[in-house]
C-alpha cells in the first residue's frame, strides 16, 4: 500500500457504511471469532514473538468486518490494539505487513476508505451517472448496483465488500473491489474534466487494483 493512499482517506476506515443501519447490525460476530487476550497484552508491551504476532494479525483481520457488533471483551482488546497504534492507518499498515488474509483485508479496507472518500464527490457521481446512461451496469457490478446513481453508490459498494468479507466470501469481495476500481478508472477522465481536484482518481484506483491483486494471490 502507498502512504499517499492512506493519507488520502484519513483515519476513519471503520466508520459505518451508508446502508449499514438496516443490515449490518444483524451480523453478529461469530462465536468462534475472538482474540487471544494474552497475545494482545504481550503485543501492546512489545514482548510478543513474530509467530504469535502473525496469529494475532489473522484474528484481527477476521474480526474487522464485525466492528459494530464486537462483544464487550473483544471491543476492549481491540481498543488496546488501537491505542497501541494510535490510529487506524497504522493498524492497516501493520496488517499489511502480514501476508495472507491480514494483508488482503487491510488493502480492501483501504480501498473501501477510498470509495467512502469519493462517494459524495459531485464530479465522480456525475461521471458515474453519465456512464450508466450509456451502460447501465458496468462489467461485474450488475448484482451490486441499484438503478439510481447518487452519493451513496460507492459507499454502498464499500459496505457490500465488507459484508462479503464477513461472510468469508473473500474471492467475491476481491472481484467486486476489482470491478469497481476498473469502473472508476473508466470514468476518471470525465470526473477530472468536471473537477480537476479528482485528478488522482485513476492513479489511486490503478494502485488499489494492483495492491489487491497481489494480496489475493497469497490467499
Amino acid at each position: 500500500m502507498r502512504n499517499r493512499t492512506l493519507s488520502k482517506i484519513g483515519t476513519q476506515l471503520l466508520r459505518l457504511r451508508h446502508d449499514s443501519s438496516h443490515s449490518s447490525q444483524d451480523r453478529a460476530t461469530p462465536a468462534d471469532y475472538g482474540l487471544d487476550h494474552r497475545q494482545v497484552a504481550e503485543f501492546v508491551v512489545g514482548t510478543l514473538d513474530a509467530e504469535a504476532e502473525a496469529a494475532l494479525a489473522h484474528q484481527v483481520a477476521r474480526l474487522l468486518p464485525f466492528h459494530w457488533t464486537w462483544p464487550t471483551r473483544v471491543a476492549e482488546a481491540m481498543s488496546q490494539i488501537m491505542d497501541h497504534f494510535g490510529d487506524q492507518r497504522e493498524l492497516m499498515a501493520w496488517l499489511d505487513r502480514h501476508p495472507g488474509r491480514p494483508r488482503l483485508v487491510a488493502r480492501l479496507y483501504v480501498f473501501m476508505g477510498l470509495l467512502d472518500w469519493y462517494s459524495a464527490a459531485p464530479a465522480v457521481v456525475t461521471a458515474m451517472r453519465e456512464y450508466r446512461e450509456r451502460t447501465p451496469y458496468p462489467p461485474g457490478l450488475k448484482p451490486y448496483l441499484v438503478p439510481a446513481t447518487d452519493d451513496a453508490t460507492l459507499a454502498s459498494i464499500a459496505f457490500k465488500v465488507e459484508k462479503l468479507l464477513g461472510e468469508e466470501r473473500t474471492r467475491e469481495a476481491v472481484e467486486l473491489a476489482m470491478a469497481t476500481a476498473a469502473w472508476l478508472q473508466q470514468i476518471a477522465p470525465r470526473a477530472q474534466e468536471l473537477t480537476p481536484e479528482v485528478g488522482d482518481l485513476d492513479e489511486l484506483m490503478g494502485q488499489a487494483r494492483q495492491d489487491i491483486r497481489a494480496a489475493a494471490a497469497d490467499i
